[in-house]
């Protein structure tokens, strides 16, 4: 049975490639997170994916909801963790982590749990729906 198509309310990938809705993705329920020394490792066993994060990437891991909502409160956080990172590269590097993290399957898709109340799982991306013509 195929999935019904659900239109965005943002897109989810913004013109140069990176997350781009202003809410933080939430950690799969399916994947384990491990800290280890520098940083951490997530493990989801129904995906078979396999993650490092460096200590930075753990960071933001630990911040995901419900600790904080959206990417200017984490941005701000890691701004005051890290306060000699101009804060354009912490943005883009938070993105950037963020965007690999959702093709991956190991975060949900803040915008799919508004919508359809499910999670988008690895691979699947949401398609806009446009008006046929004629």
């Amino acid at each position: 049975m195929q999935r019904p198509v659900v239109p965005l309310l943002r897109p989810l990938i913004s013109m140069d490639g990176l997350y781009n809705d202003l809410r933080l993705p939430t950690p799969n329920p399916e994947v384990i997170y491990r800290a280890v020394d520098g940083g951490a490792v997530l493990l989801c066993m129904t995906d078979e994916v396999y993650y490092g994060l460096n200590a930075v990437g753990s960071y933001v891991w630990e911040h995901l909801p419900p600790v904080l909502g959206t990417i200017d409160d984490l941005c701000t956080a890691m701004q005051t963790q890290y306060p000699d990172v101009p804060e354009q590269t912490i943005r883009t590097d938070v993105r950037a982590l963020l965007d690999d993290l959702l093709k991956s399957g190991l975060v949900l898709s803040p915008a799919r749990m508004d919508v359809t109340n499910e999670p988008l799982t690895a691979g699947e991306s949401h398609q806009a729906t446009a008006p046929r013509l004629g």
